[in-house]
């Protein structure tokens, strides 16, 4: 590992990139309500992803002098390539508990997410990293609930956080495994 990277210590913000998504219609446009008030994003067609399972090996801090640091999330496949994603602060203490199996005295956003879910009856399945687009990567949340399973669009950041406090599987998509690879030593 870099000397300048370090174990994740610390905690501030993440910028959004909503460039990408396109715009939706109004609500009570579509003749389903419960359309209303989901993104296209999240209605968009399943593609064939070839996903590979993926694990956190940890949190770190990327420093630069006179710079801020900033938080990053590394993801690995069996096949040793590495992956990694810059993430807010906040995100990358709640990762940081999850992976150190600890669960603060307050329930924290993630925390709060999964009991609502689980006490609605949902399960987080699995999440997918399913696109990189613009240095912006896009994730999906599986959720059965009803003998169905809703894929919901998030940040791969509160994603991971998620699916680590569920014990559900990680995946990355193909095509951003092979777009974003650090072939260099951390």
């Amino acid at each position: 590992m870099k000397q300048d990277d370090e174990k994740f210590e610390q905690e501030p913000d993440e910028h959004l990139d909503d460039s990408r998504q396109e715009q939706h219609s109004g609500p009570g446009d579509s003749e389903n309500p419960q359309e209303d008030f989901c993104s296209e994003i999240e209605n968009r067609q399943p593609k064939s992803l070839d996903e590979k399972e993926v694990k956190v090996m940890g949190v770190y801090e990327h420093h630069e002098q006179g710079m801020q640091p900033n938080a990053f999330v590394l993801l690995r496949d069996n096949r040793g390539r590495q992956v990694l994603i810059y993430i807010g602060h906040y995100e990358a203490f709640a990762i940081s508990l999850a992976l150190e199996g600890k669960t603060p005295d307050r329930p924290m956003t993630h925390d709060l997410t999964k009991n609502l879910m689980e006490r609605l009856g949902g399960k987080i399945e699995r999440i997918v990293i399913d696109d990189l687009w613009q240095e912006t990567y896009y994730a999906k949340i599986s959720v059965a609930t009803n003998g169905e399973v809703l894929d919901i669009d998030s940040r791969p950041s509160d994603a991971i956080a998620l699916a680590l406090r569920s014990d559900a599987p990680i995946y990355m998509a193909e095509s951003v495994l092979d777009q974003a690879d650090v072939n260099e030593e951390l």
